[in-house]
């Protein structure tokens, strides 16, 4: 007992624990955010509908440069990322080392997800769901897939990017943030939304480079001075976006495709998160901060993945006990969001406990795939999510993004050795 208790120290000395509470903080943000927007209502012709209750609200574009947290995770991302590349180094490996393993921790779960939660879906058609509330529960289900996509492209990117923060540290932001601008640029003069695509392969590697300024120890030696005047003039720069006329103040507006003020929300964060750290680190000294970390941060993935199915499941009670559940938007209602986000946190550790383990990707007993297998396994991996991002999810979708999926992971896991 006294050999786990030393690997256990020895373990949380080697990570930045305030790192780990605050990615852990950004994912749980997630569900409740979710949890107090989703309201489902039954329109005058009877068919199920849902409302952000939150958006529209005059404060909520404001509240949003600091609820919209996955600017933050992003850059947190990018310390871990260079951590992880690190390690790699160490080890004499390469980019297919790096990036093999996070394929299959990203891909497992989601393999796993499509395939479960494509079967509900399928199964409740099967018992007499209408069609179209099928294909409305399956587009709300992917709606936040958007994630892997973007995370998964900002990892194949880490080796490379990082090469050039270490020798052209300027240019690594400059060149990608002059590219997020032009399409931006393009994007609202043409009118063309699907062009803001392309940021998608811009804004959020630009964010997790800032992240690489974390982890050489630049943002940290900063003066304090100067981190409060980097946030407050990079949320000065959201506003004066948002109050321009071509950007919303909104950062849920500015999320899908990404925009240019989700670099400045990043930066501000992590500038924040730079300011506030010592306290942090303070609370990571106790342990129970230390055991709630270490129980939802083995499961990050598997918590986001599922997180909406429980919220949709929890705000249709609304549907079926009306008369006990309050409408949407009601004081009641918010006052009920205390009880319903427990309830979906509680049904969410139960979920982990079954499927979390895929997190950790499965057992890779060959030598890592060649670099064009590996890539052809990135693009199947991001795809299906990509898809449900910019198109949306249909039951039909769930079947083809699960053979997707399962092709990835089988790739990825390369040629057993003999």
């Amino acid at each position: 007992m006294t050999t786990t208790l030393d690997e256990r120290r020895r373990l949380l000395a080697t990570r930045d624990l305030p790192v780990d509470l605050v990615r852990v903080c950004c994912v749980l943000a997630v569900v409740v955010l979710h949890s107090l927007m989703l309201g489902l209502v039954v329109e005058p012709d009877g068919a199920v509908g849902w409302r952000n209750v939150l958006q529209g609200r005059p404060w909520f574009p404001v509240a949003s440069w600091f609820g919209q947290l996955m600017p933050l995770f992003f850059v947190l991302g990018g310390f871990a990322s260079w951590q992880g590349w690190a390690s790699v180094e160490r080890r004499g490996g390469g980019a297919r080392d790096f990036l093999r393993p996070r394929l299959l921790r990203l891909g497992t779960p989601a393999l796993v997800w499509f395939a479960a939660v494509g079967g509900l879906v399928w199964l409740a058609v099967a018992l007499g769901l209408p069609l179209p509330m099928a294909r409305l529960l399956a587009h709300g289900l992917g709606m936040p897939l958007w994630f892997l996509a973007a995370y998964l492209i900002c990892q194949a990117a880490v080796p490379f990017m990082i090469r050039v923060h270490r020798d052209h540290p300027a240019a690594g932001v400059l060149v990608p943030l002059a590219g997020c601008i032009a399409v931006d640029a393009v994007r609202y003069a043409t009118g063309v939304t699907t062009v803001g695509l392309l940021n998608l392969l811009l804004v959020w590697p630009l964010v997790q480079q800032l992240g690489f300024f974390y982890a050489d120890g630049s943002l940290q030696r900063l003066p304090r001075w100067a981190l409060v005047l980097l946030a407050a003039v990079a949320f000065t720069g959201v506003g004066l976006l948002g109050s321009s006329g071509s950007y919303s103040p909104d950062m849920l507006t500015n999320l899908n495709p990404p925009t240019v003020p989700l670099v400045l929300v990043g930066l501000g964060q992590a500038a924040v998160f730079v300011l506030v750290r010592p306290a942090l680190a303070r609370l990571m000294a106790t342990r129970p901060a230390q055991a709630v970390v270490g129980l939802a941060g083995s499961r990050l993935m598997t918590i986001y993945l599922w997180h909406l199915l429980v919220v949709i499941a929890v705000a249709a009670t609304a549907l079926v006990a009306p008369t006990v559940v309050p409408a949407p938007g009601t004081a009641a209602w918010w006052w009920s969001r205390v009880p319903a986000d427990l309830l979906v946190l509680g049904v969410l550790l139960l979920i982990s406990l079954a499927v979390a383990r895929f997190e950790r990707g499965p057992r890779t007993a060959g030598p890592p795939p060649s670099a064009r297998r590996l890539a052809v396994a990135l693009a199947l991996a991001v795809v299906p999510p990509f898809w449900a991002m910019q198109i949306g999810l249909d039951p039909a979708g769930f079947v083809w993004g699960t053979v997707m999926l399962a092709a990835a992971v089988l790739v990825a896991r390369g040629r057993p050795a003999v």
